[in-house]
């Protein structure tokens, strides 16, 4: 019987630990509400980064969860944290095409001009999937048409390839 206790303690305690959902998972999920107790008992906690180097902005941007990024800029999130491969949370609104947020991060000074690990930008991340009210966006904030990424293409030079005539226009 003792045993059988035992046993029972440990796998609810295990489904316990393993049911518990982090910042990173809330921030998927834009349950900003637990963000901010996560935040209220350590502050510093909304610019850690999981396994993979991403941030809670990042995940936030990633998914579209406008309040949560909103949360996380009021209270002064680093906008430069590059996950993995160098993007930043601008970057992946870029590529995803979330216009409110790309104006929000460029509210809160996000670098127009940074670069990713192969050089690219959130310009040529726009250019590229053909975000033309994004490309206005960034050149509107100071986004720099003549940078280059790795294989030495720009913006403009991604949407020609992508035949993305709107966003060429936009880049002339």
């Amino acid at each position: 019987m003792k045993k059988n206790i035992f046993l029972i303690f440990i796998l609810l305690s295990n489904t316990i630990i393993y049911c518990q959902k982090d910042i990173f998972q809330y921030s998927r999920e834009g349950d900003t509400a637990a963000i901010e107790v996560l935040y209220k008992e350590n502050p510093e906690i909304i610019n850690s980064v999981n396994n993979k180097g991403f941030s809670p902005l990042i995940l936030a941007v990633y998914n579209d969860q406008e309040e949560t990024v909103r949360f996380l800029l009021k209270n002064k999130v680093n906008t430069e944290a590059q996950g993995m491969h160098g993007n930043t949370a601008l970057m992946g609104a870029c590529f995803k095409g979330y216009l409110n947020i790309v104006k929000l991060l460029m509210m809160y000074k996000a670098d127009v001009n940074k670069k990713n690990y192969n050089n690219a930008t959130a310009l040529i991340y726009a250019a590229t999937f053909g975000h033309t009210e994004i490309v206005k966006e960034l050149l509107k904030n100071g986004a720099d048409v003549n940078l280059k990424d790795s294989r030495g293409n720009t913006a403009l030079d991604h949407a020609i390839m992508q035949d993305n005539k709107e966003v060429v226009e936009a880049l002339k």
